[in-house]
């Protein structure tokens, strides 16, 4: 047998060995019930949960630790963030505020990566949505015990 031969072999058997370890091991954890957020077996498909709504109310959410980007309090359904057309500058924006009354992005926003303050917004801030999010309804998933840092300094629980 050609060295390339046994390399190839040896390589399909390699792959078919761990084929056969990650079946198993699905199969061991569907057995086991393994628990998850959907609350159902691994194996079954249950009915997906309604979509939560998002909130319209044009109030600022408080920030849970410093730099968290803030949520947007508003619908952004039919935006388009693109490269050539960011929605969210319409009223963002430096030159759009005074007539919006909506908050400027932040100055950070204009910095480039090597701390250069640029006269629009640097094209790695470009993409709200990489960042921030539509507040809604939802519940949270799991429990959750997080304390700001206010809560801390005071020595309160954080609720």
């Amino acid at each position: 047998m050609r060295d390339q031969d046994r390399q190839g072999l040896s390589a399909a058997l390699g792959l078919g060995a761990a084929l056969a370890t990650a079946l198993a091991a699905g199969a061991l954890l569907a057995a086991e019930g393994t628990a998850t957020l959907r609350k159902a077996d691994i194996l079954e498909q249950p009915a997906p949960p309604h979509m939560a709504r998002v909130e319209n109310k044009d109030l600022k959410r408080a920030r849970n630790y410093p730099e968290q980007p803030p949520t947007i309090p508003h619908h952004i359904r039919d935006y388009q963030i693109d490269r050539n057309v960011n929605k969210c500058l319409t009223c963002h924006s430096r030159t759009a505020i005074e007539q919006s009354q909506a908050p400027m992005v932040s100055v950070t926003h204009f910095m480039d990566r090597d701390g250069q303050v640029r006269a629009a917004v640097s094209p790695r801030r470009y993409f709200c949505l990489q960042c921030h999010v539509p507040q809604t309804d939802a519940r949270p998933l799991v429990g959750n015990t997080f304390k700001d840092v206010d809560a801390i300094i005071r020595g309160g629980k954080g609720d």
